[in-house]
């Protein structure tokens, strides 16, 4: 792929990962394996990347594994992205020197990203009064009992606000983290680390936490599989129910609930947001007339496009592809916006 073009100044691009004792080890490792690893690919600017000690060490980490850091809490006073990845427990402490340290950071600009209960660092130097925040779907009374300042938002994977982004539970780490690589480098060079991690190279932040239903027996997955396939690869045809109940070999009301047990939503809304996500891709990618990208993602016209894409986004696309998107808030959800 050609070397991705960085939307951060060289000053911007170290990326420091706090450790600490008790240190919730797949948080860590998500940071380590999206901003630490080397990636020649990338070219000279990408991120530069450092662990700062909240202890002194050696720290334990979950799993009994020790760790020396590369250095202390100074480092955060230098970082543009500062990543906390979860925390010793909902109920413990947070020291005042990390807080006061984080609400340096906050002071400056950086951008401060929290995993699962890394929350609840946020939420103790301050940093997300009046902001809307989210968490592991276990932590959730918690966090809403102890800060009702926060503007708790619950079951989406990730909330951007944007110099302040928290996450549900581990793995929707992945999603917080690569969201800013998305925003940093484009859509291309988040798509090449989600290859590398096996992982989608996108999942909205809007995104259920707890999809309702099980998971569908194989011989439904089978069917229900290629259709999402079909839907990906042209997202600007129409998918009627009755056509893709007539494709999966089941009545439109069966498919209509297999469907939903295998993604949360709806065909219509899985559609939209599959739509939104290539619309996106293209505002970062083309110099194309709205009107083009618009009938390229599945959209009928330019002010639909306007349209779905202010209501999911809290931005219109035009500021978007203007590179401001840093300066508005977190997509916005069902819950904020009972018409999605």
């Amino acid at each position: 792929m050609p070397k991705p073009q960085a939307r951060l100044s060289p000053a911007d691009r170290l990326v420091v990962v706090l450790a600490y004792d008790g240190l919730c080890t797949f948080e860590f490792g998500v940071a380590v394996e999206i901003f630490g690893l080397a990636r020649p690919e990338m070219g000279p600017d990408w991120y530069r990347f450092a662990v700062a000690a909240v202890d002194p060490g050696p720290m334990r980490a979950e799993g009994g594994v020790r760790l020396l850091a590369d250095g202390g809490l100074d480092l955060l006073d230098r970082a543009g992205t500062i990543v906390v990845p979860g925390w010793r427990g909902a109920e413990m402490p947070v020291p005042e020197p990390l807080c006061a340290a984080l609400r340096r950071a906050g002071a400056r600009g950086a951008r401060i990203l929290s995993i699962c209960s890394g929350v609840f660092v946020l939420a103790a130097t301050g940093l997300l009064e009046g902001r809307r925040a989210t968490t592991h779907w276990r932590h959730a009374a918690a966090l809403a009992a102890r800060h009702p300042g926060i503007r708790f938002t619950p079951g989406v994977l990730y909330v951007d606000e944007g110099a302040i982004l928290t996450s549900a539970g581990s793995a929707a780490g992945i999603d917080l983290c690569l969201h800013p690589v998305r925003r940093d480098f484009g859509p291309a060079a988040a798509n090449a680390v989600a290859r590398r991690l096996v992982v989608p190279p996108h999942r909205d932040g809007s995104q259920a936490q707890v999809v309702a239903g099980a998971v569908p027996a194989l011989h439904e997955a089978a069917r229900i599989g290629p259709l999402l396939d079909a839907m990906r690869a042209e997202p600007a045809r129409d998918w009627p129910v009755a056509h893709l109940a007539d494709r999966a070999g089941m009545s439109a009301r069966t498919l209509l609930r297999r469907f939903f047990a295998a993604t949360g939503t709806t065909p219509a809304r899985w559609l939209l947001d599959l739509r939104l996500a290539r619309a996106r891709d293209l505002l970062d990618q083309a110099d194309e007339s709205l009107q083009a990208i618009a009938e390229a993602a599945g959209f009928a016209t330019a002010a639909s496009l306007r349209r779905h894409f202010r209501r999911r986004f809290a931005v219109t696309p035009a500021a978007y592809r203007a590179g401001r998107l840093a300066d508005f808030g977190t997509p916005c959800t069902a819950a904020d916006n009972p018409r999605l």
